[in-house]
């Protein structure tokens, strides 16, 4: 089986290209500070700063060597839904919030029982030296906290239940 290119879209559609997973890996990358990198990609040096990241969306705001970018990935999974018409229509609601990644819980901004409204952040996770900010993926109330300040997760870990 083919491995299918991540398709990126910058700038809410203004260039939109395709990264191969080898083409990805080959890059070279250095963390140069908190969520600042410093990128060497065809014989170019760029400096790269991490702005937002909402992992479960694969939406992103860097910033290149002062320019910023809004940036949305698409795996071959998201690029599926898409074809078959399933991310535009009816929404399910979500009552869990599991970890997009293994991390580091560095802090939790939710408690069970309170009101949130969708996007609202309810914890941050460090992987891979970056913080993401975990948000509510719907309007609810917060049922429960499936984990701690400092807790080490797993990808697909429960982190938090919606009510």
């Amino acid at each position: 089986m083919a491995i299918e290119p991540f398709k990126l879209s910058v700038n809410n559609g203004q260039y939109q290209f395709e990264v191969q997973p080898e083409e990805a890996r080959g890059l070279d990358l250095i963390a140069d500070g908190p969520d600042a990198y410093h990128l060497l990609m065809d014989g170019k040096a760029f400096h790269a700063t991490l702005l937002e990241s909402d992992g479960p969306e694969r939406h992103y705001v860097i910033e290149v060597n002062g320019r910023r970018f809004s940036v949305d990935i698409a795996d071959r999974y998201q690029q599926l839904v898409q074809q078959l018409g399933l991310s535009v229509g009816g929404h399910q609601k979500v009552n869990v919030i599991k970890a997009p990644m293994p991390g580091l819980v560095l802090s939790i901004s939710a408690e069970p029982g309170m009101e949130v409204q969708k996007g609202d952040p309810l914890l941050i996770l460090e992987a891979m030296k970056m913080e993401n900010v975990i948000k509510a993926v719907d309007s609810g109330v917060v049922k429960a906290i499936h984990v701690q300040k400092g807790a080490a997760v797993d990808k697909g870990q429960l982190l938090v239940e919606m009510a």
